[in-house]
């Protein structure tokens, strides 16, 4: 056995699981945490903008709750969650285009619990994961944790490449295919309709999971909506979506849910159970309240008003901010930018300097499960006004000039 030592007591412990040295923590909290100052335009975070929050609302359904339904609010809830707010969250995904019961979903603690429980539920070590390229960092974490076997499928500005995927899917018999197919972390990209059939396809020939993440797809500013992978035909008995309130209503409500196949969704109740019993029931109640009470569509329709302004904010300064020979995108809605630098800039190198000037940006590399492009940078553009945006862009070039 391997023991490490003890400053305390002079003896030494037992070493720490191989996993915590095999998986490193997030470089998005580690910026934030040096970024932390109030002088600093930090287009690091995935934060939503605080202003915009609806504390009033979320306060009065906090209230009602406390006050009409204390002694249940502040008791032990089902695993499953609160019936009330599954009953709702099951009508808005009907809405949307998939039809849904209250006993489709399971509430978890934030939709990043959700895909732990998933790769508890699904995963054994060795196992091979699917994954966009670049990849949502704390998925990466996710399945690190668990020992799986982490391989990025090619793509393009519009996602993945469904031929490649079923190239690999036949090549390396994986579990499941996790994606990100709205407003995509980080790039901010979102995948066709007609990829999206694809992909669906390509899961029911060859028995592939899809874990299908949208914590971003009511952000939108502009273009049509696009149906949810797990809506085609060919995804029902396979898919898994994710959703979340922490975009929409606040993130530390910490809320989230997963609609999936009854035998996975039980499979992943006993891991919750395991974890953290339930999802505090207060929170739930007070969600539940909110979506009777107040217009979640509407408050949501403003916010992303104000974030397609900040958007704008952003393309509008990048011109003169990056390099020249750099390139972005223009993403209909969520949070994110993706940007690349000419191939000779290293934008985790760079980053200190960056950093003295009071701006924050996510280097790109992280986000790679396979080889990085150290070229690339994700933009937060959602969480400062526009004439902060300005300001942390002309910051941002004096840093690269």
């Amino acid at each position: 056995m391997t023991f490490i030592n003890s400053a305390i007591t002079g003896s030494p412990q037992p070493a720490f699981a191989a996993r915590v040295a095999s998986v490193g923590g997030s470089p998005v909290r580690d910026i934030l945490a040096v970024t932390a100052r109030p002088e600093v335009v930090n287009f690091a975070g995935g934060l939503p903008a605080p202003g915009l929050f609806d504390s009033e609302g979320v306060a009065a359904a906090f209230h009602a709750v406390l006050t009409g339904a204390a002694r249940q609010a502040l008791q032990y809830s089902t695993t499953e969650g609160e019936p009330g707010l599954r009953a709702a969250l099951a009508d808005r995904t009907s809405v949307r285009g998939l039809a849904t019961d209250a006993d489709d979903l399971l509430v978890t603690t934030g939709s990043q619990q959700a895909l732990s429980l998933l790769a508890t539920a699904l995963l054994d070590a060795g196992d091979t994961v699917l994954v966009e390229s670049p990849c949502y960092l704390a998925a990466l974490q996710v399945f690190g944790f668990s020992g799986a076997r982490i391989v990025p499928v090619p793509g393009d500005a519009d996602g993945i490449d469904p031929d490649a995927l079923e190239e690999l899917v036949v090549g390396e018999r994986p579990k499941l295919l996790y994606t990100v197919p709205t407003f995509q972390n980080p790039t901010g990209r979102t995948l066709p309709a007609d990829r999206r059939a694809a992909v669906a396809r390509v899961a029911a020939r060859h028995g592939l999971w899809i874990v299908e993440d949208d914590p971003y797809g009511e952000l939108r500013f502009e273009g049509e909506r696009v149906p949810w992978i797990s809506s085609y035909e060919d995804a029902g008995d396979r898919s898994v979506l994710l959703g979340s309130f922490s975009k929409v209503m606040a993130p530390g409500l910490r809320l989230g849910w997963l609609r999936a196949p009854a035998a996975l969704r039980r499979a992943c109740a006993v891991a919750k159970q395991a974890a953290d019993l339930h999802t505090p029931t207060v929170n739930q109640l007070a969600a539940a309240r909110y979506l009777a009470d107040r217009d979640l569509d509407g408050h949501v329709a403003r916010v992303a008003a104000a974030y397609r302004e900040r958007r704008d904010a952003m393309l509008a300064g990048l011109p003169d901010a990056l390099p020249e020979g750099s390139d972005w995108n223009r993403p209909e809605g969520g949070m994110f930018l993706w940007a690349r630098l000419p191939e000779a800039y290293d934008t985790t190198a760079l980053l200190p300097r960056v950093v003295e000037q009071d701006v924050a940006y996510v280097p790109g590399a992280p986000f790679y499960a396979g080889a990085p492009d150290r070229s690339t940078m994700r933009l937060c553009f959602v969480t400062h006004t526009p004439e902060e945006i300005a300001e942390g862009l002309r910051r941002l070039g004096t840093a690269l000039d």
